[in-house]
């Protein structure tokens, strides 16, 4: 069967590999569409440090069942069509005893820690299997990123009283504005460089918008929250700038998340942690609850879909495809390859 591999920084082929053969508990799938993540490119750029290479990437996944083996629930059923929860649990560590599965320490993601989707077929176990109810491929493969934000927004707490700010409105920025506008109600600004995707995170759910190159960030900031400042700040970019910006500018007693990697050391004023005594939260990938909450918002029809989905190739393109995000990254929210 084929694979696409990224064999190097800068450097992708086209494999193959045999069909695997699932195990007691797990079903075979047949890969249909899969999303490129912001991981993905990492991996691409070099500078994925949880990757070593060759590797197969994709975690984003729209699959059919093409078989089961014993041991796998009976609705689970050939022909179904389901999205799949790409991480792994140990079952031991500090956060698995917590249930935090999702913050498992060793936690091997699909397509970073081990190889991914990118290719016809691959095995997992029934556990990890989310059904489609309902919803096309396209949709399908959105879900997990979409997942991510979702979970930040959890762990930031927001309620409908809420004003969010949210820096970045790639993929994970627009999961997050959308569980904090649409799914909670909150009030949401949405911080981007890229006018094109800030008009997608209005339609994602957020009720102000700033472009933080040609507006003047804190002074809108206080102009839409009475002087105060937002209550939450999620980052979303992995910036240093912005991982500074989300503790200046949140208000006092507020919440801080984290979701991307910095790329560079971050030099903090460290007094706005005591003075406003600040919650800063670190969020990891996502639960089975974030993934339920994003399938259900996309069967309202309430998140723009079409806007998301920035092109779609086949997967005889999808290394090139990779390419030229790479070079032109603020053009693309999100790839999806069809198999």
């Amino acid at each position: 069967m084929k694979t696409l591999l990224i064999d190097a920084p800068g450097k992708f082929s086209y494999g193959d590999k045999p069909v695997p053969v699932p195990a007691a508990g797990e079903v075979l799938l047949r890969v249909r569409r899969l999303g490129f993540c912001g991981s993905d490119l990492a991996t691409f750029r070099g500078g994925n440090p949880l990757v070593s290479y060759p590797r197969i990437p994709g975690h984003e996944i729209a699959a059919t069942i093409a078989a089961v083996s014993e041991g796998v629930p009976a609705s689970f059923t050939a022909g179904q069509e389901v999205t799949v929860m790409p991480y792994t649990t140990c079952g031991k560590c500090s956060s698995c005893r917590q249930k935090r599965f999702n913050a498992c320490r060793h936690n091997q993601t699909l397509g970073v820690q081990q190889d991914g989707a990118f290719t016809d077929f691959i095995t997992a176990r029934w556990e990890k299997l989310v059904p489609s109810q309902g919803l096309g491929l396209r949709e399908l493969a959105l879900v997990e990123p979409l997942a991510v934000g979702f979970h930040a927004v959890a762990r930031g707490r927001v309620t409908a009283a809420d004003i969010v700010l949210v820096f970045g409105c790639g993929m994970i920025g627009l999961g997050a504005i959308a569980a904090a506008g649409i799914h909670r109600g909150a009030t949401v600004i949405a911080v981007d460089i890229e006018d094109n995707k800030l008009a997608v995170a209005q339609k994602a759910g957020a009720t102000h918008v700033i472009n933080s190159r040609t507006e003047n960030l804190h002074e809108r900031l206080l102009a839409l929250t009475d002087g105060h400042g937002p209550g939450v700040a999620i980052e979303a970019v992995g910036n240093p700038a912005t991982f500074t910006a989300a503790v200046d500018e949140v208000c006092f007693a507020g919440r801080v998340v984290y979701i991307g990697y910095a790329k560079a050391p971050v030099s903090y004023e460290t007094k706005y942690f005591v003075m406003k005594e600040l919650d800063i939260m670190g969020s990891r990938n996502s639960t089975p609850e974030d993934f339920r909450d994003v399938v259900a918002m996309l069967t309202s029809g309430r998140y723009p879909v079409a806007d998301t989905v920035t092109r779609t190739v086949p997967f005889s393109e999808a290394g090139q495809a990779l390419a030229e995000w790479s070079a032109n990254p603020g053009a693309i929210t999100k790839i999806h390859v069809e198999l």
